[in-house]
């Protein structure tokens, strides 16, 4: 299942889709007989896979569709606004340090604290096209961990955040099921009390929900942009190392 996505896709997309799924894979676990493997029970389970790989997309989608709302309350991008001269996330002396450089990479001037000062969104398009350039140059996992980890991070809260509601719907219609069961007070083929298995969807339901409402926030999505942001930047201290090392070697 795992060897058609990558380890980003199964951590920050997948990942959420089993978490927004998470009452519905409960009660798929506790209220169908798995004594006996019947082609029920593999057309299900079959469905559940494809419709995971399905809300993973969805998930994304959902994701990328709030991130532009988050940045604009943030003020922009981290990675952009980490660059401006007003914020002191970051040393100044660092970061003219880290414009010099990719400004040699991109071939564009770096804008002078009076441009930036007189004119915000010119500023902000160089420091878009740094991001840019660095999220290019630090793809490889290995090389950068830290970047990829917070990358990661972000992705996963953007796009469990994003499915939100959706999940807490999904959460509402398992649950208002397992009522009707209940009503019923029918018996499980197998002749387990049904009242048990729709008890403990119950509780993984409450918890679920509990989960989506007070730690799927937008707050925790905006701090994992920043740690991610402020990462991003910071990684061109490791790719400025190799200009430094030749440096070194050519003037002995």
């Amino acid at each position: 299942m795992f060897k058609f996505l990558d380890a980003y896709s199964i951590r920050a997309r997948l990942f959420p889709a089993i978490l927004g799924a998470a009452p519905a894979l409960a009660a798929l676990a506790l209220l169908i007989s798995w004594q006996h493997i019947h082609l029920s029970n593999i057309i299900a389970t079959t469905t559940l896979l494809v419709l995971l790989f399905a809300l993973s997309d969805f998930a994304r989608k959902l994701g990328v569709y709030v991130e532009p709302k988050i940045y604009a309350e943030m003020g922009g991008k981290p990675s952009v606004t980490m660059f401006r001269r007003s914020d002191k996330t970051i040393e100044d002396s660092t970061k003219d340090r880290y414009r010099t450089f990719i400004a040699g990479k991109i071939n564009q001037p770096v804008p002078s604290s009076r441009q930036e000062s007189a004119n915000q969104s010119v500023a902000d398009a160089f420091y878009e096209a740094c991001g840019t350039w660095l999220r290019t140059h630090t793809r490889d996992a290995k090389k950068f961990p830290l970047v990829f980890g917070e990358n990661v991070g972000y992705g996963f809260r953007r796009n469990q955040f994003g499915l939100k509601w959706v999940a807490l719907a999904l959460n509402l219609i398992v649950v208002a099921i397992c009522a009707a069961l209940l009503w019923y007070r029918t018996t499980l083929d197998m002749g387990i009390d049904l009242t048990t298995r729709t008890t403990l969807v119950f509780v993984v339901a409450v918890i679920h929900a509990a989960y989506f409402a007070f730690v799927v926030t937008k707050n925790s999505v905006k701090e994992s942009a920043r740690k991610y942001g402020r990462e991003l930047i910071l990684s061109t201290e490791a790719l400025m190392a190799p200009a430094h090392t030749s440096a070194k070697k050519a003037g002995h």
